[in-house]
């Protein structure tokens, strides 16, 4: 039996039963469109599940969702991980939601909670990258051979000498076979990778005082949680994971970077400073993220006919003061 939505489809990826692989390739094929409205409202009226709903609503975009998608990635993975994230994020614009799942897409990154995250801010969703998705993009530049990253705890023993030749300019010997309590407190982060070439990178070393000033500095997401007592921010809920993350960010300084490394930095960190995270801006997919947009005000219009919104009345123009001084050659005798 043909599965005729994409609701249908993506339950079929997700569960235990076998799927083909034409059934897989065809999660966005023959989409219906759904008006956007029902990820806010209908979820509730019609008792049905709020991801179900969702993806009604998204049915319509899944061609460009497999367009993106680079062909070494799953299709089947990436949908069930957005399945699994809608809920939560039902309450966002769906121009917001669309633009990050599309920048999410297009890195190749399944938003699973390890390579990467769509969270909500508001109303806008944001796509955001994990300590893992650079990882991963690293490795598939081919300049790197393997990354390491870590924490130095209070018990560990190890040793920093800048000036000493590589290796021998960092060790690392953690105390695994002491119980947490006895490691102490996470002091340092560190990353650094071995290349391709058998070289080995400079290594990056941060304190928790650089990465609280990083954090408060380019952290917009922190400052809006800390301003309203949420606390919510990954740097309030996961600090440890925010710290490598730093130290694995500054790796493009001392390592030669793809440019699709260069431009997951830039998306991440307009993530991080409440900015639009572009990353690409093909005329098509313009195009898209106005017309959710657009669908997104009529909906809310909608919900509300007895509101009457004015339009403010448009400025006259001012017009340029014409200069009251004579000119010399009139006045002189």
């Amino acid at each position: 039996m043909a599965l005729s939505t994409l609701k249908d489809r993506v339950r079929a990826a997700t569960t235990d039963q076998p799927t083909t692989e034409a059934t897989v390739i065809g999660l966005a094929e023959d989409a219906k469109p759904s008006t956007p409205e029902q990820l806010h409202t209908s979820a509730q009226a019609e008792g049905g599940d709020v991801a179900d709903v969702a993806l009604n609503w998204l049915e319509r975009y899944g061609n460009e969702f497999t367009r993106a998608l680079p062909s070494h990635i799953d299709t089947g993975a990436f949908l069930a991980a957005v399945r699994a994230a809608l809920p939560g994020l039902v309450r966002c614009t769906p121009a917001s939601l669309l633009q990050a799942l599309l920048a999410c897409a297009r890195f190749g990154l399944i938003p699973d909670g390890r390579h990467a995250v769509i969270r909500r801010e508001g109303k806008q969703a944001v796509f955001v990258p994990m300590a893992q998705g650079y990882v991963e993009l690293m490795y598939r530049s081919g300049r790197v051979g393997s990354v390491h990253v870590g924490m130095i705890y209070e018990g560990d023993d190890w040793n920093y000498e800048p000036s000493a030749p590589a290796p021998l300019d960092f060790t690392h010997r953690p105390r695994v076979e002491l119980p947490r309590a006895q490691r102490g407190e996470p002091i340092l982060a560190y990353a650094f990778c071995w290349m391709a070439s058998g070289a080995r990178s400079q290594v990056v070393i941060l304190t928790r005082e650089d990465a609280e000033e990083i954090r408060d500095e380019y952290s917009q997401a922190y400052q809006r949680a800390q301003e309203s007592g949420a606390n919510d921010s990954f740097w309030h809920t996961d600090f440890p994971a925010m710290w490598k993350k730093s130290a694995l960010r500054r790796l493009h300084k001392v390592v030669p970077m793809s440019a699709e490394l260069v431009a997951l930095l830039k998306a991440d960190a307009a993530g991080e400073a409440g900015q639009v995270q572009v990353v690409h801006a093909p005329v098509e997919e313009m195009h898209l993220l106005a017309e959710a947009d657009e669908a997104h005000e009529r909906a809310e219009e909608s919900q509300d006919p007895q509101e009457v919104r004015v339009r403010p009345l448009p400025r006259k123009r001012s017009q340029p003061k014409r200069s009251t001084r004579k000119s010399r050659k009139g006045t002189r005798r």
